[in-house]
């Protein structure tokens, strides 16, 4: 197994997954909780891939305005695991949820009704390990421990991991779309590995939606920004409906807050976490 990785700042992670363009080439990342450092990875079998490697991450980098300097690393599949592994460890969100690598779903003892999200990172375009997703997690979280537990929508699903999250704590029914067809492809596989079916499809921002009470977005805040008035029409209306926006560097969140409110929203509630900060809108 070989891997082509750079060490980046958080404030670019979210960015390099939006830009990357890698053929058959799947990114992934992982945030060391020891030294607090985020690497942008790609594994692939082949040692001879690792230029075309390197060029599909350096150009991601040239797009979002940092310059990676990747290096290479080529060990054994059995090192490899083992390696990979050490990095991703059982996440408690809150009382009610808990994301579980599927090797420690064994040693997981949940606590009384607490649900657990099992996950493969190899597998996965996000871990829940990232600000914006934990955030996003917390907050689904709190709407279900509150009893608010119906209709749920995922913009921009990624792994799938919110989507899961929401049918796992009980939501009535849940959705998600993505404009990347192995993003999609990921989701499904995750929502299988966890035993629950979901609507993940193809999709895109420009394309309606039927509205959920709760809506999830977590894309950059330029994105947030631009299509504002598309994603608040997937938001029901009425008082208890509630809209969470992340994927937001916080020097930007004044203006994405602006953007919705301007819209008929109000911040219930904010995480910063890092260099991003999430929020929970309701409907004035």
């Amino acid at each position: 197994m070989t891997v082509v990785f750079s060490q980046v700042d958080d404030r670019y992670v979210n960015p390099l997954f939006e830009v990357f363009d890698g053929g058959d080439f799947v990114l992934s990342s992982y945030r060391d909780v020891e030294d607090g450092f985020t690497t942008m990875q790609i594994f692939f079998p082949d040692e001879s891939d690792a230029p075309k490697a390197i060029e599909a991450l350096c150009a991601a980098g040239r797009i979002v305005g940092v310059d990676l300097k990747p290096s290479v690393r080529t060990f054994p599949d059995e090192d490899w695991k083992l390696s990979y592994r050490k990095h991703f460890k059982t996440d408690v969100i809150s009382s009610s949820l808990a994301v579980v690598p599927e090797w420690e779903l064994d040693e997981f003892k949940p606590a009384e009704g607490q649900k657990a999200l099992i996950l493969d990172p190899g597998l996965a375009f996000g871990t829940g390990q990232h600000g914006t997703t934990r955030a996003c997690l917390e907050f689904i979280a709190g709407e279900a421990e509150s009893g608010n537990r119906r209709s749920f929508l995922d913009v921009g699903t990624g792994s799938g991991i919110l989507a899961i999250a929401a049918s796992l704590l009980g939501f009535e029914s849940v959705r998600a779309f993505d404009n990347d067809p192995e993003a999609v492809e990921s989701a499904l596989g995750n929502a299988e590995r966890n035993g629950v079916e979901i609507d993940i499809h193809l999709g895109d921002l420009e394309k309606p939606e039927s509205p959920a009470e709760v809506v999830a977005a977590n894309v950059l805040g330029p994105v947030l920004i631009r299509f504002a008035r598309e994603i608040s029409s997937m938001v029901s209306e009425g008082p208890a409906s509630r809209l969470i926006l992340s994927g937001i560097l916080t020097e930007l969140y004044p203006d994405v807050k602006a953007a919705y409110e301007a819209l008929g929203f109000t911040e219930l509630a904010s995480r910063e976490l890092g260099e991003w900060k999430s929020g929970l809108f309701a409907r004035k």
